[in-house]
């Protein structure tokens, strides 16, 4: 079953997507929230990329592939951003961007049969 093809892969999706949404409300609680706001605004679209990108796969979809690399692409500019900042929430949080991204390249490259195989040929160039 896809599910389970892909679990490692799931997994860092929705530990991401929790890293994120940490990261997004810690962010709110800082001195200086306007500094914070492009690593809040990243943190909710990566969190909610995350978690789509886990659900397709779950449910096998043909176009995961394409979503995990739309999802990498949004980890890579959230895990840019929040390790810009040297609050531990914001390290945490780029580790775990760095992590998924890996995941769903490495997923979308070798992937799923029909429209995510060639997704995936596209995520190759990219690494």
């Amino acid at each position: 079953m896809a599910h389970e093809q892909f679990q490692s892969c799931i997994d860092e999706c929705n530990a991401c997507a929790d890293a994120c949404d940490h990261c997004a409300a810690a962010c709110l609680s800082e001195q200086d929230v306007k500094a914070m706001a492009r690593c809040i605004k990243l943190d909710m679209d990566c969190a909610q990329i995350c978690r789509l990108a886990a659900a397709y796969m779950a449910r096998g979809s043909e176009f995961a592939g394409m979503v995990c690399n739309a999802c990498a692409e949004i980890c890579d500019a959230c895990g840019e951003e929040c390790g810009q900042h040297q609050m531990e929430h914001c390290q945490r949080c780029a580790q775990a961007c760095r992590r998924c991204a890996e995941e769903c390249r490495r997923m979308a490259s070798g992937a799923m049969p029909g429209g995510a195989k060639g997704a995936g040929a596209m995520a190759a160039g990219h690494a």
